[in-house]
């Protein structure tokens, strides 16, 4: 169950953006993979959702693991959704 929502303008903390990913974590690992994000993107109801997720891994995922799993990781996903999924992210 994904509990947490998201108001129509996508506004949130940092914070909330990482909470409301690992209600996407599906296996519990503490990494988002590109298919959770895209799973995540679905739920927004963001169209190209597969195509928009695989864009972020790339700008994201500086080791190639194919997860989003360090802190650095995560700041380039949050600069990848504030650009170009026009979500406000901002710092608590």
């Amino acid at each position: 169950m994904r509990c947490i929502r998201l108001e129509p303008n996508r506004s949130m903390t940092v914070d909330e953006f990482k909470a409301w990913l690992r209600t996407y974590d599906d296996n519990h690992d503490g990494r988002i993979s590109q298919e959770e994000f895209k799973e995540a993107l679905h739920g927004l109801r963001i169209w190209f959702g597969r195509w928009k997720a695989k864009k972020a891994m790339e700008s994201a995922d500086s080791n190639h693991s194919g997860t989003i799993d360090s802190a650095t990781e995560m700041e380039k996903l949050v600069k990848f959704a504030q650009k170009h999924l026009h979500m406000r992210i901002y710092e608590s």
